[in-house]
C-alpha cells in the first residue's frame, strides 16, 4: 500500500512482505512479550473511559472451551470499545493505535508483533461499544504467507472483514462498552491456556510475568488472571482468578525497610524484604526475593533472575544478605536526557547508548543505606571470617618480590605521607632529597628497591592514598549452613572473587574441600576434637592457593599480551575452581602440619 503527496509529489513508502518483516521482528521479542503489550492495550482502553477505572482479566475463553472442548486465553477489558470500522483502522495497520504515536508511547505495534506473530490461528477481537458487538478475526493467511484480516460471511450474506456480534457471548466484565481478545495459537486445537516451553510457574505463568513486568498499575484499574483453569469451574479453591498487584505492592508490604538514593539522572529505589518463608513461597507468582531491574514509567526492565540477581546485586556492593534486597534504578528524563525503549520493550535506551549500570552501581556504594549496611554486618557475622591471614603473609613473604606490591599516587587530602614522586624505575627510587638512588650513591643497590618502606621515604611529605588499600584480598568462608552462602550462589564452584571489593569468597561446601576434611578427620576419628582442627588445616592450605591465584593473576594486568578479559577469566569461579583441583602438594602440606599437631603420622591415609 503507498500514497502520495500531492503538495510534495513524494510517494509513500509502502512495505512488501508484511508477514516476513512481522516474523522478523518477532524474533526480538521474548516468548512472554504478548502478555505485556495485550495489556497495555486494555489499560489505555480503560484510561479513555470517563471514569478512568475498570477491570482486566486475563482468563480462559470459556465460550470456546464449551462449544470446542478446547482452551483458549483470553483477555477481557471494560474500556472504551471499538467498531468494527475502528477495529479495521487499529488492528490492521502495522503501527496505529488509538493514542498519539510517538517514541516513547505504546505506538501500536507491539500485539501485532508479539501476539499476532505467536498466534498464527487468529487473535479474534470481539469489541462493544454502546452495547453494540463487533469482532474481527486478525490471522496468518496460510495461502499467502501474509498477516491481516479474515474475511467472513455475514449472517446477511454479505462479506466484510468484520461483523457485529451477538450479547449473548459478551463477558459479564464488559457493560456497554469493552473488548475481549481470543489467543488461538498455532491452530484451531492448540490450548493457548497452557504456558509457553521454559515459562517460570507453570500454573501461574501470566500472573508470575505481569507482577514482574509491572512496578504498579494505574490507580482505579484492576488486573486479574486465571489460575487452576483445568479444575471445576465450581472449585472456588482451586479454580481461581488472582488479583495481580505488581512489585511495588508486594515488595512494601513485605519489607524490613526501604528507601530512596538519588543518583546521577537516576534514583534508585531499595527495599530489605523479612527474612520469611515467603522469600521462596512467593517466588511462583512475583519477584519475591533479592533482584535488580530498570524502573521506568510504573514499568520494569532488565530484570535480573537466578545468578544475575547475585552479580548484579554484589555489583551494587550488596554482598552478603542479598536474597533480601531489591533494588529497582529509575532513570530521569532531564534536558538532554532521552529515554525510550527498544521495540520489543524489553530494555531501556538512555540517548541511544544502554542504560550505565556501572555508574549507578558505583554511586550506589558511595551512598550506601545504613539499613542495608547494617542488614550485611548481621548476615555477614554468620560467615566464617578467615584468620590465615597473617600465617598466610608470613609464608609468602619468603617470595613477596614474585608479587607486585601496590604503588603509591598523590592525592590531595589523602591519609598517607609520600613523596612527590614515588614510582619506582628501572634506574631506582627517587629519595626526599631528590637524588636518585641507583646512580653510583652511598647505599645505593644499582636499580633494586631495597625495601617496600623505600616507597615511604619523604622529606617533606605530602598526602597520599594507596591505589589498592591493601594487596591481600579479604577472605571469608560461606555456607548454606549458616546462611551466608545461598543456593545456586557458586553452585559446586570453588570460590568468587569480587573485584570491587578485594575479597575472596570460598564455598565452604565445595566437594574438594569437605572430602579433605572427610579424608583426615576419618584418619584421626580417635582424637577427641579433631575434626575443627583438621578444618581449619585444611581450609588454610586451600585459602593459600586461592589467595596466590588471586595475588598472581592481578600481576598480569596491562600485560602486553594479556587483557583485561583473561584475567577476569582466570579470576572466574570457574579459573579459581581449576586452582584448587591438583591436591597432590596441598595433601603435603596439611600432612605436614596436622603432623605436627597430632603427632607423627603412621601408616596410610585411610
Amino acid at each position: 500500500m503507498s500514497t502520495s503527496n500531492a503538495h510534495s509529489g513524494t510517494l509513500a513508502f509502502s512495505v512488501a512482505q508484511t508477514g516476513f518483516l512481522l516474523d522478523r521482528m518477532a524474533k526480538d521479542c521474548g516468548e512472554l512479550q504478548f502478555l505485556r503489550e495485550l495489556t497495555e492495550n486494555s489499560i489505555q482502553a480503560v484510561l479513555k473511559t470517563p471514569t478512568k477505572s475498570g477491570e482486566i482479566v486475563w482468563d480462559a475463553d470459556w465460550v470456546t472451551y464449551d462449544l470446542a472442548g478446547v482452551y483458549k486465553l483470553s483477555i477481557t477489558d471494560n474500556g472504551e470499545g471499538m467498531t468494527g470500522e475502528d477495529m479495521i483502522k487499529y488492528i490492521n495497520h502495522l503501527s496505529s493505535s488509538g493514542g498519539i504515536q510517538a517514541h516513547n508511547a505504546n505506538y501500536g505495534i507491539g500485539a501485532k508483533i508479539a501476539a499476532g506473530t505467536r498466534n498464527p490461528a487468529g487473535l479474534v477481537y470481539l469489541s462493544w461499544r454502546e452495547s453494540v458487538g463487533s469482532m474481527i478475526h486478525f490471522w496468518k493467511d496460510p495461502q499467502t504467507g501474509e498477516y491481516g484480516l479474515q474475511q467472513m460471511k455475514r449472517p446477511d450474506d454479505s462479506w466484510g472483514h468484520w461483523a457485529h456480534v451477538e450479547n449473548s457471548v459478551k463477558p459479564d466484565t464488559i457493560g456497554a462498552h469493552g473488548t475481549k481478545v481470543v489467543l488461538n495459537g498455532r491452530s484451531d486445537d492448540a490450548n493457548t491456556m497452557a504456558p509457553p516451553e521454559g515459562a517460570s510457574s507453570p500454573s501461574r505463568w501470566v500472573t508470575k510475568y505481569l507482577n514482574t513486568r509491572y512496578f504498579q498499575f494505574p490507580a482505579g484499574i484492576t488486573v486479574k488472571a486465571r489460575e487452576g483453569w483445568e479444575n471445576d469451574r465450581s472449585d472456588k479453591d482451586r479454580n481461581v482468578l488472582r488479583t495481580i498487584i505488581g512489585q511495588k505492592r508486594y515488595l512494601d508490604e513485605h519489607a524490613s525497610a526501604s528507601g530512596i538514593i538519588e543518583l546521577t539522572n537516576a534514583r534508585a529505589h531499595w527495599w530489605i524484604l523479612r527474612n520469611e518463608a515467603a522469600l521462596s513461597q512467593n517466588s511462583g507468582f512475583v519477584g519475591s526475593s533479592g533482584h535488580c531491574a530498570a524502573l521506568w514509567d510504573d514499568e520494569l526492565y532488565e530484570m535480573t533472575a537466578g545468578r544475575g540477581n547475585t552479580k548484579t546485586l554484589q555489583d551494587f556492593g550488596v554482598i552478603f544478605g542479598y536474597t533480601q534486597v531489591v533494588i529497582y534504578v529509575e532513570p530521569l528524563e532531564t534536558p538532554g536526557v532521552e529515554i525510550i525503549t527498544n521495540t520489543a520493550r524489553t530494555a531501556l535506551i538512555l540517548n541511544g547508548k544502554p542504560l550505565p549500570w556501572a555508574d549507578w552501581q558505583d554511586e550506589f556504594r558511595e551512598a550506601m543505606p545504613i539499613e542495608i549496611a547494617n542488614h550485611m554486618e548481621a548476615v555477614a557475622a554468620a560467615s566464617k571470617a578467615s584468620d590465615h591471614k597473617d600465617s598466610i603473609k608470613d609464608r609468602l613473604k619468603q617470595i613477596e618480590e614474585l608479587f607486585k606490591l601496590s604503588r603509591y599516587r598523590t592525592i590531595k587530602g589523602g591519609p598517607l605521607l609520600v613523596s612527590g614522586d614515588t614510582q619506582a624505575s628501572g634506574g631506582g627510587t627517587r629519595s626526599g632529597t631528590g637524588k636518585a638512588n641507583g646512580a653510583g650513591g652511598a647505599g645505593s643497590q644499582s636499580g633494586k628497591t631495597p625495601s617496600v618502606y623505600a616507597l615511604f621515604m619523604s622529606e617533606n611529605g605530602e598526602p597520599g592514598k594507596t591505589a589498592k588499600p591493601d594487596l591481600f584480598p579479604e577472605v571469608r568462608w560461606v555456607s548454606t549452613a549458616d546462611g551466608s552462602r545461598q543456593v545456586g550462589d557458586m553452585e559446586d564452584r570453588a570460590a568468587k572473587f569480587l573485584e570491587r571489593d578485594n575479597m575472596l569468597l570460598i564455598n565452604a561446601d565445595f566437594r574438594v574441600f569437605t572430602d579433605m576434611v572427610k579424608r583426615w578427620s576419618d584418619y584421626f576419628g580417635n582424637v577427641p576434637g579433631a575434626q575443627p582442627a583438621v578444618q581449619e588445616v585444611v581450609r588454610e592450605w586451600f585459602e593459600q592457593s586461592l589467595v596466590e591465584a588471586v595475588l598472581s593473576s592481578n600481576t598480569l594486568r596491562n600485560a602486553q599480551h594479556w587483557s583485561i578479559e583473561d584475567v577476569h577469566q582466570m579470576l572466574s569461579s570457574e579459573g579459581l575452581t581449576a586452582v584448587v583441583l591438583p591436591r597432590w602438594h596441598i595433601e603435603q602440606s596439611i600432612k605436614r602440619a596436622l603432623g605436627s599437631k597430632f603427632g607423627a603420622l603412621k601408616g596410610k591415609v585411610a
